[in-house]
């Protein structure tokens, strides 16, 4: 599974304690590699967290850089082979071609084992629990409810479309012993397979329910189920931020900004701007 669609809010239980932990963080500016500007990685072509300078991270990136006086300076990346990778390149590393790291990395899985070998980086700050889900043609496919071999067994004469090298993609080819492997699709991305739906190519597409709501847009022909078959290990993973592990100062003011976003709706109206379904983790 690629790193893009790969996974400790410090919460503040009243009112009055996050005031002053806000007015802390507009009294002790976080530290940052330019003064005055907040350096925000997220990925490249990635609708519709981010894709050309827009998208849901993009937008959040921009008002936790705004929640802390800071300008935002949007930098995105392409994922390398995995979620490591990307944490040394885009974090506290850099790239050996020469890119250097940014301030903090959105849409980062918050996950005990990924922190356990990333030690020179801090992750925190869930801010959306993504799901895996199938978006499906009801009148080819019946609600996916159930075991594996219930829900999916129409799936050994319909055709489903995955994205390649996805956590759908490795779990429809060896799910039931491989029986469905010869009407999975494969596209590029899961708004292309969303389309070959749309033509009747496939009767169904697997994906993260983020994607899928943003290729079917405000359209009522398709549902989207959720999947929550016991044979589905990953059914859903906390997306967050991470930021070297000795800026403490960055964490805590990003940490405050998040909870903030999170507490006054800003989080909900950005995800509900781009047509998507905010989930708390």
């Amino acid at each position: 599974m690629k790193s893009k669609t790969t996974f400790r809010a410090l919460l503040l239980s009243a009112g009055l304690v996050l005031g002053a932990a806000t007015s802390v963080v507009a009294a002790e500016a976080p530290q940052t590699q330019e003064e005055g500007r907040l350096r925000i990685a997220v990925y490249n072509d990635y609708p519709p967290y981010s894709n050309e300078g827009k998208g849901v991270d993009v937008a959040i990136g921009k008002e936790l850089a705004k929640r802390l006086g800071l300008q935002a300076d949007i930098v995105s990346f392409t994922a390398d082979e995995d979620m490591n990778d990307d944490l040394r390149n885009m974090v506290w590393k850099g790239h050996y071609l020469g890119t250097r790291p940014a301030d903090v990395m959105l849409h980062v899985p918050v996950d005990n084992y990924l922190a356990s070998r990333n030690e020179q980086v801090k992750i925190f700050g869930p801010y959306h629990l993504e799901t895996m889900a199938i978006a499906r043609n009801p009148q080819r496919v019946p609600p996916v409810v159930g075991s594996a071999a219930r829900a999916l067994e129409v799936f050994t004469r319909e055709k489903i479309g995955v994205e390649i090298a996805s956590l759908g993609d490795d779990f429809m080819l060896s799910i039931l012993n491989g029986r469905l492997r010869d009407n999975v699709s494969h596209f590029p991305n899961v708004s292309q397979a969303v389309e070959a739906m749309k033509n009747g190519e496939v009767a169904a597409v697997m994906g993260t329910r983020a994607e899928l709501e943003s290729a079917l847009g405000n359209q009522s022909t398709y549902e989207i189920s959720s999947v929550e078959m016991p044979e589905l290990r990953i059914k859903g993973w906390p997306l967050g931020m991470a930021v070297k592990a000795e800026n403490d100062s960055l964490e805590q003011a990003l940490s405050v900004a998040m909870q903030e976003i999170q507490r006054d709706g800003t989080l909900s109206k950005i995800f509900e701007a781009h047509g998507l379904t905010h989930r708390t983790p």
